[in-house]
């Protein structure tokens, strides 16, 4: 039960983490520490996306629902829990060099917008 709790946790951790690096520097808006804990959040989302890195996360969740006697699943963690829900067809390589790119465009702009204030 522990293992499957674990599992899961790490599951809306890594949730949670995706949408920091897409979003996070909204906050930076009011609080501009922010920007030191989400540049760096940005560059690795950014590197694991384009480089096709394995991501620890994904990796521990599945040691975890093994643990717990679940099966574990191969793909990244978009591929497994995002990817269905927005691209039925499946994860290229070509798209995921897109997504880092959408990563980086969509901070761009909002740092771009920080910065002009």
């Amino acid at each position: 039960m522990l293992y499957r709790l674990t599992a899961d946790g790490l599951l809306l951790v890594h949730l949670l983490f995706i949408l920091f690096v897409l979003f996070g520097a909204l906050p930076a808006f009011k609080w501009r520490p922010v920007i030191w804990w989400h540049l760096p959040a940005v560059l690795w989302g950014t590197l694991v996306e384009v480089c096709h890195w394995n991501c620890p996360l994904t990796r521990w969740e599945n040691l975890m629902r093994r643990s717990a006697g679940q099966a574990g699943y191969e793909e990244s963690f978009i591929e497994h829990y995002l990817w269905p829900l927005i691209y039925p067809s499946g994860l290229t390589p070509t798209i995921q060099l897109g997504l880092g790119g959408l990563v980086v465009l969509i901070n761009g702009l909002i740092y771009l917008r920080l910065a002009r204030r």
